[in-house]
């Protein structure tokens, strides 16, 4: 193989360069204080490539890792640890990057395979006693708690045999995990499927797509799963050419599949909205005979993020209510809010459920370049019963990525806890992980752990409490 240049990436540079080193520090300096419920683990999931990768460097396509800070006894600890996924162990066995780093482009010509697979850098969940890291073009990875160290891949012993979205949800009425999968290549294209509490998959259905499309989040009621597909289509011609294989239709709809929990192919209903994009949904719920759905709306969609300067790159999300009337079919959209957002999240005790509050990042405009390392510069709760909003802004120079919500034990109040996630000061480079409480989010964070070295952005987190870490 030719050996070709490094890549040079934005997403490379400041807080989106990858941290090379493993480390657990202990005995983090607190600013203020952990509330003395908090006890447990926050960990996130991102990409951070091991070594540059060989041009086209996208900021999807780098290896996993994890970054965890533990909480107990008003005490933190920080531990990171790479996902050792095959494409990991391949290039960390020849000490040097395989692969270039753009996204789902395969090289047929790379003795080392056409790409390095399944990266597990996406997102996080635990269920059925397991702490899964996920991508949405593979089986979940296993990792273990406290110690971060990769377990391997989980099938569910073979009987997981298709992909696995990143984007899962846990009913938390009956304990199942609720997912799907899709395919660019295979038809059927789209699968639905349940996992029981204890981690048997026990109802699988396909959904026939006439072509592979990006699907990355979904959402799920009391009695039905609903999953968007939107015009965003896989271009196998466009692939083989090395060019970037995702193509936006605009002049297509979004079409929402609606299936009944445990329901069939041939019980799938399907109800139009005009064209758009949504990487992130925030809940789906039943209002009488209705389905409501929500998330962050994009009127277009590129992946390129205006980093080759693409006119068409993506534009920020806003959060949107999609009211799907089953009656007559007819589907009505509602904007919530004009102001740029993502990585949306509830208290998930109310997942699948009517609820009042969400919790989103503010973000610019990505198609700037200037903000780039800007990711996003607030958290916004909303109040979707009252139509309101309040902001916590991080601070000057000051940016984070997703913000999660922890209920309080024993809470009753839907917005009694805490969001927290990792933020950075870009004039310091020091990076904290910060618990401001949802009920009085406009003020500081109550609690500030200070991090002894720089998380890079990331994607998606969970919390895990203690008393369900397995020894």
């Amino acid at each position: 193989m030719t050996e070709r240049p490094k890549a040079e990436s934005d997403f490379l540079l400041g807080n989106f360069a990858p941290v090379r080193d493993e480390r657990h520090d202990t005995d983090l300096e607190v600013w203020g204080t952990l509330p003395a419920e908090l006890e447990g683990v926050f960990v996130r999931n991102g990409p951070n490539p091991q070594f540059d990768p060989l041009v086209d460097y996208h900021w999807f396509a780098g290896d996993g890792m994890l970054h965890a800070v533990s909480l107990a006894q008003g005490q933190a600890s920080y531990r990171n640890r790479y996902i050792r996924t095959e494409g990991f162990l391949a290039e960390n066995a020849e000490g040097r990057a395989l692969w270039r780093g753009g996204l789902a482009m395969p090289e047929f010509d790379n003795p080392f395979g056409p790409g390095r697979g399944n990266t597990a850098n996406t997102s996080l969940v635990h269920h059925h006693g397991k702490l899964w890291a996920l991508w949405e073009a593979g089986p979940p990875t296993h990792m273990a708690l406290p110690t971060l160290e990769t377990l391997g891949l989980d099938t569910l012993g073979g009987a997981l045999d298709f992909q696995f979205t990143a984007h899962p949800k846990v009913d938390p009425q009956t304990g199942e995990l609720i997912f799907f999968g899709y395919d660019f290549i295979q038809a059927p294209f789209l699968r639905y499927a349940e996992i029981s509490p204890e981690g048997e998959l026990t109802h699988r259905a396909e959904i026939p797509l006439t072509e592979g499309a990006m699907i990355h989040d979904f959402g799920i009621t009391e009695h039905f799963a609903v999953i968007p597909v939107f015009p965003y289509n896989f271009d196998f011609e466009r692939a083989m050419a090395g060019e970037n294989p995702f193509a936006f239709r605009a002049q297509n709809p979004t079409r929402f599949a609606v299936i009944p929990r445990k329901g069939t192919s041939d019980s799938v209903r399907w109800f139009e909205a005009p064209s758009c994009y949504a990487f992130h949904i925030l809940n789906a719920y039943e209002d009488g005979d209705n389905i409501v759905i929500e998330g962050c709306r994009m009127a277009k969609i590129s992946m390129d993020f205006g980093v080759d300067g693409e006119e068409s790159a993506s534009h920020p999300g806003r959060l949107h209510r999609w009211t799907l009337e089953r009656t007559t079919g007819k589907v009505t959209e509602l904007p919530l809010d004009d102001i740029g957002s993502d990585f949306p999240k509830i208290n998930e005790r109310y997942t699948g459920r009517k609820h009042q509050f969400g919790y989103c990042a503010r973000v610019p405009d990505p198609s700037n370049k200037r903000q780039l390392d800007q990711l996003s510069d607030a958290w916004i709760k909303y109040d979707l019963a009252a139509g309101t909003s309040t902001t916590h802004v991080h601070g000057p120079d000051t940016y984070a990525g997703e913000g999660v919500f922890v209920p309080r034990a024993g809470a009753t109040a839907e917005d009694d806890g805490w969001v927290i996630g990792f933020v950075h000061n870009r004039a310091t480079q020091v990076s904290e992980l910060h618990v401001v409480d949802a009920q009085r989010f406009d003020q500081p964070p109550v609690a500030r752990v200070v991090c002894k070295r720089r998380v890079p952005y990331g994607f998606h987190g969970t919390w895990v409490p203690s008393a369900a870490i397995k020894a």
